[in-house]
């Protein structure tokens, strides 16, 4: 009969010539620094990898003999030193070759997300949204911008994955203990614990600050798990995406609420805030809370927080927005609503909770409140411009505010070792510096070919090695037997890495179409049934555990998998994280992508894949539509006009079988004997590294949110603060008396513009406008040309005419190009109608189509359409 354990762990002490060791784990700059994470591989392979490469777990269990012995190592101290000399330089230093910032010199950005993937052992991330937060603040870091990120401790984290042998996923929960990861408390002055208050219904909720070092970023993670709180209140933090509705919104409370309070009992101010998706929206309204108890109306409170805001929307369809309803916001918010002095209507309908069965809407909420709004790619900014339509009722939604910032990654992070050599032998040891230039695409394409072929191989052997412990491992838990096993292994050979690998790994959810390939059993058989060219497609990902379609496309995958034609052909690998991500990546021959168009709000694991050098054979969905350039990987045209999803998957599945038949295979296997690879393969291979990476990088997408967002949020907040906010309160009350107005507004014809006009001529056409009491300066009257039969000649924006003469106020809607033309007031105004008359220049010949309209202006205002009001001629006054 067993008797009770006592577990105990022995700490060993850090040598002091190596105590330093300590400060590398605390800071996860380890977690894009390799030479960092050598250091620990050096005193202990085998528990470094057993710890999930967790440097202050390694150093919680490492044998103190060892850490004795590699302080008298010389080779051991040699590395220490020079690891130690970079990250105090990294500390310390400005950045090296990059432009100079467009920020205030006080300002400060603060970033809010509910989730951030730094490293595996950091488990507060469950896929894409939370690794680009991470790459966000790694590259923060690496700009030394001024930047403070909040979000969530979570003490279960994100579940951690096994697969049974039926195909079935199993989700495991494992606490987080504080002192095994890089988090620490914030204490006050005294040593105290810093805990802030924030209001839950009518509870008031105690929240424990921790902070992670991200280089130079400090990340703040809110936690609820504590003694001073009930067990209902412990529970908010505890799983990422867990619970029902009512965690749901309890976890968006803290985020957003304590999060804006965590930041003031820190003393922060911060001038530029960041809502990265709508999970964090509440902070606007605890920001307003704020500006109204400074004595603020609550219309002025809107355009005071609204100026500094940034809001990020990841999600490109409706259903996929958080959304509560209205009672059980009102149930979890009304102390806040009450501070902020008016009824719940005005606040609801802020988030867009309306009608007989109201939504409270975050996207919606975090866009109200909010002048910067951005999807993460240009044709996610067009499908998030659509879903958000209503928000700006009378304006085409190809002109509303919201606008587009495509992804990148880090690219420390994500490209492989060996690249980095192979770049710093060829381009430099200054290349890492120079990411932006366009000149490194050339450099990158002059590697000799034989050179590049070689790297691309270590990779994939390394690569192969670990899948194939990995699923040895997967298969002996699931009880297969050896001689199984080896049957479907045998194409996974690190000493031959020569088979076409495909790899296939992300969220499994039904719009990623994970399954897609199964479409024609038949046919694929046919495309892996070559033994003399041999295909692998290997397939990782987690679904939540509360979507059963999700596991349903895993479980499908796993029985097609074990059909006998396809046993050593597809393979479905449990454990999905970052580190396997990262091996697949960078380590398969072809980066496979089939999103239901346009679905992908952008993606970047591809973008991961093909820095590494890895072909993209994707839907032209997301990122890759602006990334496909025809030589640097293989496009899916999606199918938009199909009769139904089946023929639209049919359609698509095919294109994907030729594609995989006639060019990805044969280009593959074009091998000349010489050379031993396909010369063609290489130049695609090196296209799509040298393409990729001076545009998909998160430096890149870091200047645009700093050019295009942050520096704009910057400049509008101290404007609207200035002079007590006197300038909000002016625009506050200027917005409510426009839309007073508005409705008795009307645009009235007064000349036509002729039939028939030579090209060098003047168009010239006159209108009235009745103001309804609102000041001809409070209105801006345009021309909208647009092209309907005519020649097909580009018209860059900012070029020409066809005429030659220069060509303002251009502009692409939908694709189409646009040409706005001012109408000049004309006298002063009559009877309550002022006269506005066109005198423009034509931009294209052949047949236009003109609409003349009104919209309300204001200097003030951050886009022309932030108001959604516009009145066209001809339409009759609401």
């Amino acid at each position: 009969m067993a008797g009770h354990r006592f577990h105990l762990d022995v700490v060993p002490t850090l040598p002091e010539n190596i105590s330093r060791l300590a400060d590398l784990a605390d800071n996860l700059w380890f977690s894009w620094h390799r030479p960092t994470r050598q250091l620990f591989l050096m005193l202990d392979r085998a528990l470094w990898w057993r710890v999930g490469r967790n440097p202050r777990l390694f150093l919680r269990h490492v044998d103190q003999s060892i850490l004795t012995r590699a302080a008298d190592d010389r080779t051991f101290l040699s590395a220490y030193r020079s690891v130690l000399a970079e990250f105090d330089a990294y500390q310390e230093a400005a950045p090296n070759g990059q432009p100079k910032s467009p920020l205030a010199k006080d300002d400060l950005i603060a970033y809010f997300c509910a989730e951030f993937g730094f490293h595996d052992s950091v488990p507060i991330y469950s896929g894409g949204l939370g690794i680009l937060a991470g790459d966000h603040c790694k590259t923060a870091s690496d700009l030394a911008l001024p930047f403070i990120a909040v979000g969530l401790l979570y003490r279960q984290g994100y579940f951690t994955q096994r697969i049974d042998g039926h195909g079935q996923q199993i989700a495991e929960y494992h606490t987080v203990l504080s002192h095994e990861i890089p988090v620490f408390p914030v204490t006050d002055a005294a040593g105290h614990d810093v805990v802030v208050p924030c209001p839950v219904q009518t509870r008031t909720v105690q929240v424990k600050l921790w902070k992670a070092q991200v280089g130079r970023v400090q990340v703040i993670l809110l936690d609820t798990d504590i003694e001073a709180n009930e067990e209902q209140d412990r529970a908010i933090t505890r799983v990422l995406y867990g619970g029902d509705q009512t965690t749901r919104i309890r976890q968006e409370i803290i985020l957003g609420i304590g999060g804006v309070r965590a930041l003031r009992a820190l003393g922060m101010t911060p001038t530029i805030w960041h809502i990265n998706e709508g999970h964090a929206a509440f902070l606007l309204l605890e920001r307003m809370r704020e500006r109204i108890a400074d004595g603020l109306t609550f219309d002025t409170a809107i355009e005071a927080v609204a100026a500094s805001a940034v809001f990020t929307t990841h999600t490109p369809v409706s259903a996929g927005h958080d959304v509560f309803d209205a009672g059980l916001v009102t149930e979890h918010l009304q102390r806040l609503i009450d501070d902020l002095g008016v009824d719940d209507t005005r606040v609801l309908a802020l988030g867009n909770a309306t009608g007989e069965h109201p939504r409270f809407n975050m996207t919606r909420l975090a866009a109200a409140l909010a002048r910067g709004v951005n999807g993460v790619s240009r044709l996610h900014g067009t499908v998030s411009s659509d879903i958000l339509a209503d928000a700006w009722p009378e304006v085409p939604p190809a002109e509303n505010p919201v606008g587009f910032v495509t992804n990148g990654v880090h690219v420390p992070t994500f490209l492989r070792s060996e690249w980095s050599g192979l770049l710093a032998e060829h381009l430099g040891p200054s290349w890492a510096y120079q990411l932006m230039d366009r000149d490194i695409s050339d450099s990158i394409m002059a590697i000799p070919a034989g050179r590049f072929w070689y790297v691309r191989q270590q990779i994939k052997s390394d690569t192969l090695r670990v899948l194939r412990e990995r699923l040895e491992a997967q298969y002996l838990h699931n009880r297969y037997s050896g001689a199984h096993i080896k049957r479907m292994l045998r194409n996974i050979d690190p000493d031959a890495p020569d088979v076409l690998l495909v790899g296939f790994a992300r969220r499994f959810a039904a719009y990623k179409r994970a399954t897609l390939l199964f479409t024609d059993l038949d046919w694929l058989r046919a495309i892996v049934g070559d033994e003399r060219r041999p295909v692998v497609f290997v397939f990782a990902g987690k679904a939540h555990p509360a979507d059963e379609p999700g596991q349903r496309l895993m479980q499908e995958v796993h029985r097609v998998a074990n059909m006998p034609e396809f046993l050593d052909k597809i393979l479905l690998v449990e454990g999905y994280n970052m580190e396997l991500g990262g091996l697949l990546t960078s380590g398969v021959d072809v980066w496979l992508n089939t999103p239901v168009y346009p679905l992908e709000a952008s993606g970047t694991s591809g973008m991961k894949a093909a820095i590494n050098g890895t072909i993209n054979l994707s839907v032209l969905d997301g990122w890759w539509a602006e990334g496909y350039d025809g030589s640097n990987g293989w496009a899916i045209p999606p199918t938009t006009h199909a009769a139904s999803d089946h023929e639209r998957d049919h359609q698509d599945a095919q294109t994907l079988y030729e594609l995989l038949q006639d060019e990805v295979i044969p280009l593959y296997y074009a091998r000349d004997e010489r050379l031993g690879y396909s010369p063609g393969w290489v130049e695609r291979s090196k296209r799509s590294m040298a393409s990729i990476l001076p545009s998909f990088n998160s430096q890149r997408f870091l200047s645009d949110y700093l050019r295009y967002f942050y520096a704009p949020a910057g400049e509008r907040g101290r404007a609207m603060a200035h002079d007590g906010y006197a300038a909000a309160r002016h625009l506050a009350e200027w917005k409510t008396r426009v839309r007073t107005a508005w409705p008795g507004v009307r645009v009235n014809l007064i000349e036509c513009p002729p039939a028939m006009i030579d090209c060098e001529g003047t168009l010239g056409m006159e209108v009235s406008v009745t103001l309804n009491g609102l000041a001809p300066e409070d209105v801006c009257v345009e021309c909208v040309m647009q092209r309907g039969l005519g020649s097909e000649v580009a018209v860059p924006v900012g070029g020409h005419a066809e005429n030659g003469r220069p060509l303002e106020g251009l502009m692409y809607l939908d694709g189409e190009a646009h040409h706005v033309a001012p109408l000049m007031p004309v006298g002063a105004p009559e009877h309550g109608e002022q006269r506005y008359r066109l005198s423009a220049e034509l931009p294209w010949c052949g047949r236009l189509s003109l609409e003349i309209r009104a919209r309300p202006t204001h200097p003030a205002l951050a886009h022309p359409h932030e108001l959604g009001l516009s009145r066209r001629l001809g339409d009759v006054p609401g």
